[in-house]
């Protein structure tokens, strides 16, 4: 479904420019319009509703138009109408005989017929606060005055972006303050931040209309892997940039890359993990042959958006190419099953104490090591932002679970609701991935922020504790189920 408020207006007496009507996105016409004549249906399958027509409305097209910061009087004129992209776009799916899953709705509740989710009517009704917040991120002046509650939470959320780099920001009140444009806003706010958009020559439009593409192509159906994860995640990448060691040794690229890979880490993330596709038959674990099939999946789609946004366009071929290449390399280090091997690696570095800052590669490596950490650090949050998490990755695992028994397929570890509790899953999480690798981070980087991230966790994992029922069975027992639970951890999981 997609609401018509994020659609400017475009007269019918101009004409629609070619590349509007060949841009990523479908066409869609009443069944009295001709105006471009009938559309190959072919073509309409393969796209989203990008330009839209309305017999009831003779007077416009509605021309998605992403990052556009004018939007005309006759938008908010009429009735707000919301416009099913169901037909255009199939969803892929699996090749599994008897399991066919639309990912753009696994997560979704049910709403009654003809309700506007709620969620959608806030944005509607706030969408000059994002637009402000575009003009205040580009140093433009106000042209239109603004409702004072509208003005109230965009100066809310520019207090926020002023403390960014604290271990306490609430990324779940930013994502409310900035009407769901967290992402967006927080990664515009850190590449100006770093001057990485004069220093790079980057198109602002380009750069607008790329991150709004990655924003969309989040999942917000999902409890866990969302656009709020992907800014939480670029959060606290930028907490580890700033640490002494690394502020001093990496290169402006090496932060750009950083910054790109915490934004893309997770995109398009369907809701499930690599076993459920593998078991599935799903057309992606054949095309990356089982082997890092998410992250292969997250990378591949980041380099399409580039590409489509042509974002570094202007940067020599080969320099663009390489970029991309790294940009790979980091997010597939964020496999959660070769979690091991990174940790191994990085340990005999810090044993031998030959990690060299000045090398390019020993530099690269830190960034995909920094890259993890960020990736699952929730459980180094403050309880009140650390909970939220735990809850919500675990009603991911749940309902994957809840779909498996339905189908009749194996449940996938921790996915269990029947065997497993957030407390449960969260204290194994914690004991054998969250802590080895925050230790070793420590050891790298030994400051106050590593000591305050160890602080959390250890409370944390505290308060888990006190919440377990008291178990039938001796604490050995239960010691070697939590073990084996995070042995078999998922793929995709808070951590991918």
């Amino acid at each position: 479904m997609e609401v018509c408020y994020q659609l400017p207006v475009l007269p019918l007496d101009r004409p629609v420019p070619k590349h509007v009507l060949s841009r990523r996105g479908a066409i869609s016409f009443s069944s009295s319009s001709s105006l471009f004549g009938a559309p190959d249906p072919r073509q309409l399958a393969q796209r989203r509703g990008a330009i839209s027509y309305d017999s009831s409305d003779q007077t416009a097209l509605y021309i998605r138009m992403l990052g556009a910061c004018v939007i005309f009087k006759q938008l908010f004129s009429r009735d707000v109408r919301v416009r099913s992209q169901v037909g255009f776009e199939p969803e892929r799916r699996g090749s599994h005989p008897y399991l066919g899953v639309d990912f753009r709705t696994l997560h979704s509740r049910a709403e009654s017929a003809g309700s506007i989710p709620a969620r959608r009517i806030r944005r509607l009704f706030s969408f000059q606060r994002h637009l402000l917040s575009s003009r205040f991120l580009r140093g433009a002046p106000h042209l239109n005055p603004l409702h004072i509650l509208d003005e109230d939470y965009c100066g809310q959320a520019k207090c926020m972006l002023e403390k960014v780099g604290s271990w306490n920001f609430d990324i779940f009140l930013f994502d409310r303050l900035t009407n769901g444009n967290s992402l967006v806003t927080l990664t515009l706010y850190l590449l100006s931040h770093y001057g990485l958009i004069e220093l790079f020559q980057l198109d602002m439009v380009k750069v607008h209309r790329f991150l709004v593409l990655v924003q969309e192509d989040y999942h917000n159906h999902n409890p866990y892997h969302n656009s709020v994860h992907a800014a939480d995640v670029t959060q606290a990448m930028h907490c580890y940039l700033k640490e002494p060691k690394l502020a001093k040794s990496l290169t402006s690229c090496d932060i750009l890359l950083g910054l790109l890979a915490a934004v893309t880490h997770d995109l398009d993330h369907p809701g499930v993990n690599q076993p459920f596709l593998i078991k599935t038959n799903h057309y992606l674990a054949a095309l990356y042959r089982n082997t890092s099939v998410l992250e292969n999946h997250h990378w591949r789609s980041a380099v399409g958006l580039l590409r489509e946004t042509e974002l570094f366009s202007h940067l020599p071929a080969e320099d663009s190419l390489n970029m991309e290449r790294q940009l790979g390399s980091l997010i597939l280090a964020t496999d959660i099953s070769r979690q091991n091997e990174y940790l191994s690696k990085f340990r005999t570095h810090l044993d031998q104490e030959d990690l060299c800052l000045g090398n390019a590669s020993h530099r690269h490596f830190v960034l995909q090591m920094a890259l993890k950490c960020a990736d699952i650090c929730n459980p180094c949050r403050p309880w009140e932002l650390s909970k939220q998490w735990s809850e919500k990755v675990t009603e991911e695992f749940f309902h994957q679970g809840d779909i498996e028994k339905k189908h009749k397929l194996e449940v996938s570890p921790l996915c269990d609701s029947e065997t497993n509790s957030i407390a449960d899953v969260q204290i194994g999480f914690m004991t054998y991935v969250v802590e080895p690798l925050f230790a070793e981070w420590a050891r790298f980087s030994d400051t106050r922020l590593s000591q305050t991230m160890l602080g959390h966790l250890c409370l944390n994992k505290a308060s888990w504790n006190a919440m377990q029922p008291e178990a039938s069975g001796s604490s050995e027992e239960l010691e070697s189920e939590q073990e084996a639970s995070s042995r078999a951890l998922p793929q995709g999981s808070p951590q991918s």
